[in-house]
């Protein structure tokens, strides 16, 4: 075995150790010089939800990354996970629903690494249970705003220092040359949405609801910011097994009749989302803006609308992501 392939499997093999998934090591580099602002970005020990593995992938590729999370020591654990593998990364303690938190988040940002080129919207909550006839007007509108007025805060701030990036061939020198002729955008946004609001078909009516908005705001803002260099992209996952999902308790049933959902019959997790986001992130996707990539297996292919009861958790069935 040669020293890179004997490196890369004593990289895994840790990775696999530390959190029981495999996460992707192959070498990256097309994000060295490039500052990303993750949302959501921590997760209780050394599980892998949707922003800590965009995070830890994203670092991985050459990013300095800002970890976000409401809970500073679980973004404190996702910059440690970064820096054992070599990785720049700093916490910040943020409440998403707090415009002055979204700017101070920016703003330290800047300070830190000088500028900002990519922001991951990873925020994002179930909220309450029940039709319409159950609804509290508190409650519902505490999730739209955590769900959908959060990314609009993040990018009203997060926008204005992208547009101070340079394009093309004027793009900072610090920057690896783009793997195409000169750089043909100054900055991405990646939001996190869910198949649910794609698909509807829960037991919720907020989840779908703030989900759909997100894919319609990812549209509105793609289409909004594009002449700028500005692109903005939406990852909608399905039934992943992620902290989110299995931390208030899932049994073995409830586990398997989630993973036969999906036409693949098996079961996807925070990494899978995070390759997503890297893969919209970067300069692979220079020419995708306002796209709505699922990562679900197939299961928004199936003709299927059943919900299994058996997938549900605490009595409610789980949320998409």
């Amino acid at each position: 075995m040669s020293t890179a392939a004997s490196t890369a499997a004593a990289v895994a093999a840790a990775t696999e150790e530390r959190t029981g998934y495999l996460a992707p090591t192959r070498p990256r580099s097309e994000f060295t010089g490039l500052v990303a602002l993750v949302t959501g970005a921590g997760a209780k020990g050394t599980g892998i939800g949707n922003g800590r593995a965009a995070a830890v992938l994203l670092a991985a590729a050459g990013a300095a990354v800002v970890c976000a999370d409401l809970v500073l020591e679980d973004a404190e654990g996702s910059v440690d996970m970064i820096e054992k593998e070599g990785g720049r990364a700093i916490a910040v303690q943020i409440d998403v629903t707090s415009e002055s938190d979204c700017a101070r988040a920016v703003q330290l940002t800047i300070e830190t690494y000088g500028r900002l080129d990519i922001l991951v919207n990873n925020v994002g909550v179930g909220g309450p249970t029940g039709t319409a006839v159950d609804l509290e007007l508190e409650s519902w509108a505490k999730g739209l705003e955590t769900n959908v007025t959060s990314m609009a805060l993040m990018a009203k701030h997060a926008i204005p220092e992208m547009l101070r990036n340079a394009l093309g061939h004027e793009a900072d020198e610090r920057l690896r040359p783009s793997l195409w002729s000169g750089r043909n955008w100054r900055g991405s946004i990646v939001n996190m949405g869910s198949v649910a609001g794609l698909r509807g078909g829960t037991a919720h009516l907020l989840y779908p609801t703030a989900k759909g908005a997100v894919v319609n705001m990812t549209r509105a803002m793609a289409a909004h910011h594009a002449p700028d260099g500005i692109r903005v992209n939406c990852v909608c996952p399905g039934m992943l097994y992620t902290p989110m999902m299995y931390g208030p308790g899932m049994s073995d049933e409830a586990r398997e009749a989630r993973k036969n959902r999906s036409l693949l019959k098996t079961e996807g997790n925070g990494w899978d989302a995070g390759a997503a986001i890297r893969f919209l992130a970067g300069d692979e996707a220079r020419w995708i803006t306002g796209t709505i990539l699922t990562v679900d297996a197939g299961a928004t292919c199936s003709t299927s609308s059943d919900i299994p009861m058996a997938a549900s958790v605490g009595g409610a069935l789980p949320k998409e992501h």
